[in-house]
Order: structure tokens, then sequence, then C-alpha cells
């Protein structure tokens, strides 16, 4: 079973569990009045390089109470390639990432994994600032095959801001960069 139910028939976020890389469950409890960035990630992606924000993210605020929980997939133009070691490799290698990784996963469709049908219906639409962006969301969307319903993650590096009591409060498009994000998370921290 991938989640507890409450009794009242509602879910929570840490309701959940998860798998790391070394495919061990881990329960989203163990994340209690932590700030959640959750992303899902490619490393042969155009947006690849927001592993640097995401990065420079988690060393500026992981003692004052940031978690990223970074899952890759690959239902994005085959963009995730590679085992879980692999892609932890890449990106410890090429963007010194330092926070933890989880196993790859489906975010959208029959095998998605619930944490991921969880965010989505909390937030259905992504932030998405400036024109340019707007377009190539639009661009996007054009040429994601795994984005059948409203709500559906449109391409690689969706990112998800939940606060310290477990609410999910804003979901990014790819096209926003993490540290523009940084206001967001100072002040929910």
């Amino acid at each position: 079973m991938d989640c507890l139910i409450k009794e009242s028939g509602e879910y929570m976020i840490y309701d959940y569990k998860i798998k790391n890389r070394k495919n061990e469950e881990i329960s989203l409890s163990d994340f209690k009045g932590k700030v959640l960035i959750v992303v899902n990630t490619a490393t042969g992606c155009g947006f690849t390089p927001q592993y640097e924000g995401l990065e420079y993210l988690y060393k500026k605020y992981h003692d004052k109470g940031l978690e990223i929980l970074d899952f890759p997939c690959n239902q994005f133009g085959n963009q995730a390639p590679g085992s879980d070691d692999e892609i932890h490799e890449f990106c410890a290698l090429k963007y010194n990432t330092s926070f933890d990784q989880y196993t790859k996963v489906d975010v959208n469709g029959e095998n998605e994994i619930p944490i991921y049908t969880y965010l989505k219906e909390q937030i259905k639409d992504d932030k998405i600032s400036g024109l340019k962006n707007k377009m190539a969301m639009k661009a996007i969307e054009k040429i994601s095959t795994s984005t059948k319903k409203d709500g559906d993650i449109r391409w690689n590096f969706t990112k998800f801001l939940v606060d310290r009591n477990g609410k999910v409060v804003e979901r990014y498009s790819p096209t926003y960069k993490p540290e523009d994000m940084e206001a967001d998370i100072c002040r929910i921290l």
C-alpha cells in the first residue's frame, strides 16, 4: 500500500510513502515541519541546468528546514535515461547536488505515483511568469504526449512548494527558475 487513509477518508501529504534511489520506502511523515520542494527532473532536458538553482536553494535554506524531493521522470521525451544511480552520479558530478534523489517515477497516467496524484489535485495550474515563458509552455504542451487531462504535469522540472504544515502552497511551471521561488520559500520558512 502506497499511503494510509485517514478516518475521514482524506489524505494528507504526510500519509504518503515514496522510495529512495536504493528502493527503500520513506514516509513523508519524516518531513513534518519542513518546507518541501517536490520536483520531477530529467538529466537530458533543456531545463536540466535548473539543478544549479535547486542546489543553491538547498544549500542556503536546508539548515532552516528546506528539503528537496527530486523525482527523476522519463515520461517527457525520454529525457531521464539511465538507472537511479546513474542519474544521481550525473547530477552530483555535473551540478554538485547534495540533496537526495528518489527513484525514477511516472508523474502522469496509470502508473503515476500516488504523491503526484495528490499534488496535482491540490493545485492544477502552474505559476508561469512572463510572456516568453507562457509561449514556451504552450509549445511544450503540444509535444507532451503524457499530458492527457487537466492538472497533469506538462514537462520536466514542474515544482511544488509545500509549507511546514504539509499544505501545497504553489505549483511552478518548468520555465520558472528555482531561484525565483526564493521569496516564496522565505515567506513560509
